[in-house]
């Protein structure tokens, strides 16, 4: 997973998490990347700082603070981004969820089982599985609708 920070052509700035880069350059060509505030579909990368992780990639390093007057008040940094981050997470695992509840696990088949349920060659049903990027691009490609089922980091440990 990749985070990007986006800009839309009205400045109002955003984040959004892709699978990968190319996942971002096809959604954005497709103007399905939207701006929340304003809903503009023209929509760019921000200029962003690395995330540079420390040693054993267990713990991001530790940025210098700048340097500020004595008589400054501390103020905690503005959590907006990260409640609205935690919402979307929440909503990702809620729709994944649901999903896996709700529909049949057909694995190292779901190529071929979408593409009988779209020729109708088998009844509709609600399905997910494993399709590799390139059979993904294929069933697009025949104008079969598929989605990539979310992940969250969490889930990975």
């Amino acid at each position: 997973m990749i985070r990007y920070t986006l800009r839309c052509d009205r400045s109002h700035e955003f984040e959004s998490w892709f699978q990968n880069s190319s996942a971002y350059e096809q959604q954005v060509k497709r103007k399905l990347v939207t701006c929340p505030v304003c809903g503009s579909a023209k929509v760019d990368k921000a200029i962003m700082a690395p995330r540079i992780v420390g040693k054993k990639g267990r713990e991001p390093a530790q940025e210098p603070a700048p340097a500020k007057p004595a008589e400054a008040p501390q103020q905690a940094p503005t959590s907006l981004m990260m409640a609205q981050e935690r919402d979307l997470r929440a909503k990702l695992k809620e729709l994944r969820d649901h999903i896996v509840k709700n529909a049949d696990n057909v694995g190292e088949r779901f190529p071929n089982e979408a593409r009988a349920m779209h020729y109708g060659d088998k009844e509709h049903r609600p399905i997910y599985g494993e399709a590799s990027p390139g059979e993904a691009k294929a069933l697009i490609d025949e104008g079969i609708e598929v989605s990539p089922l979310p992940t969250l980091p969490e889930d990975r440990n």
